[in-house]
């Protein structure tokens, strides 16, 4: 069994591939690369109880906010996002990004990105806040208000 999908999932100016499902390592971990262009601004602040997110960077800068504090992850370095923390992340610089994304346990799966990707693709302007809103709390996620 493939341990990856190879499957590039894309929501709005990010792309995210798996490289290992919870399911494949039977929950313990689930494993996904992203990429981040520059300039973007991305992620809805947001905390999880479920589960701890590790992120190791790959190329470039992401600047993460954790509890309202920047901190930049660059190549080689990663952060360790504890359970219940509101976190987010932006691309503020000039390169492009990549990192690393290692959630234990591995509860968090390639649905969520496709149904917040569907709701992008179908908003044709401003998305439906709600609906993702509800997406995120459906996949163990949880909006900062």
């Amino acid at each position: 069994m493939a341990a990856s999908t190879h499957e590039e999932i894309r929501v709005g100016d990010v792309a995210v591939r798996f490289v290992l499902e919870g399911e494949r390592s039977a929950g313990s971990v689930a494993v996904f690369e992203f990429y981040v262009p520059a300039g973007a601004q991305v992620a809805a602040a947001h905390s999880h109880d479920g589960y701890e997110e590790t992120i190791y960077g790959l190329e470039g800068v992401l600047t993460w906010t954790l509890e309202g504090t920047p901190i930049d992850v660059a190549p080689g370095e990663a952060l360790c996002i504890p359970r219940g923390i509101v976190h987010r992340f932006d691309n503020i610089g000039e390169v492009d990004a990549r990192a690393l994304a290692i959630v234990t346990p591995g509860i968090l799966g390639p649905g969520y990105f496709r149904d917040v990707a569907a709701i992008l693709d179908a908003a044709g302007g401003p998305p439906d806040f709600a609906a993702v809103g509800a997406v995120m709390l459906r996949h163990g996620l949880t909006p900062a208000s």
